[in-house]
């Protein structure tokens, strides 16, 4: 390879870029932290290049390193997958397809699809995970998941994946059944109660905060912030905090009569659902199985394809 890289230089150097650590991507390398610094200063001799710094605060990207982590990414996702099917047609018994969910599909259209593609009679075992949107984006891009399903990111968290619509889907306003604000709302009356807020790094994060303050709302400063549907389910249950979520997550508990939604527009607020894969992903009979077992689910859901 041209200037003597390896692939272990382009692994330290993802790594590190992924974690914003050297010690988190040593131990994840299982390296010692002088070993993966090595590493990294053979890389950047070989392209004649600072692609890193390093101060208190933790790691950061030159902007050489930020042209060169797209690539690093997708050289090394195209590797693993490589090795993935090679290992797949090595073993024996059913290849194994992995799925990855943001929660409000997780909750709601993908158990139908999952029985959809089960059903199909492919030899394929699927294999499911749910999480934040850059994780799974991440795992993706990797080779780590062969699809991910969920609300579209923002553009920067959307290098070298391809995404496909299935419906659109707004954030809701979700609370205990007999809330004070239950039967009428208005968004001023937000402030006198605690909000459970999606974490900045969430994917309806910038539509949540866009929706309040087009509804002349300033995102409080005191709130509950989390990524856990548990967590959040319960906090809202069992008080009168208020959970800003997209509406599939909530969907199950306000269809068993759990939650309520408050009477509050939230039109603005929709955004795309659909399908992630891989930019340069050639088609695979479960991938477009599992595709069409999507489609079937929001379909049977009645959920608005725009």
């Amino acid at each position: 390879m041209k200037h003597g890289l390896k692939l272990r230089h382009i692994e330290a150097f993802v790594e590190i870029a992924r974690r914003g650590s050297f010690k988190d991507a040593a131990d994840a390398l299982h390296l010692t932290q002088p070993a993966i610094s090595k590493t990294l200063k053979e890389l950047e001799e070989r392209v004649g290049a600072a692609l890193m710094t390093r101060d208190r605060s933790g790691v950061s990207l030159t902007s050489e390193g930020s042209l060169f982590l797209p690539s690093a990414e997708e050289s090394l996702g195209a590797l693993r997958q490589g090795l993935a099917r090679i290992d797949a047609a090595a073993a024996s018994g059913p290849r194994r397809f992995a799925v990855g969910a943001l929660p409000s599909v997780a909750a709601r259209v993908l158990p139908v699809a999952a029985l959809r593609f089960a059903t199909a009679a492919l030899d394929a075992v699927l294999v499911f995970e749910d999480g934040p949107h850059d994780y799974l984006v991440d795992r993706l891009r990797t080779g780590a998941l062969d699809l991910v399903v969920g609300r579209m990111g923002p553009p920067e968290t959307m290098r070298g994946v391809a995404f496909t619509q299935l419906y659109s889907e707004p954030v809701v306003f979700a609370a205990r059944p007999g809330h004070p604000l239950a039967a009428r709302a208005r968004y001023a009356d937000l402030a006198d109660w605690p909000l459970i807020f999606p974490v900045e790094r969430a994917a309806i994060r910038g539509q949540v905060e866009g929706l309040l303050l087009a509804n002349g709302v300033t995102p409080p400063a005191q709130r509950i912030e989390t990524v856990s549907t548990a967590f959040a389910r319960e906090v809202a249950r069992q008080s009168d905090a208020i959970w800003v979520i997209s509406e599939g997550v909530a969907a199950p508990d306000i269809r068993d009569g759990l939650l309520v939604t408050l009477p509050l527009a939230t039109g603005l607020s929709a955004g795309p659902v659909g399908v992630m894969t891989r930019a340069d992903e050639a088609p695979a009979a479960a991938l477009n199985a599992f595709r069409r077992a999507l489609r079937d689910a929001a379909d049977e859901l009645g959920l608005s394809p725009a």
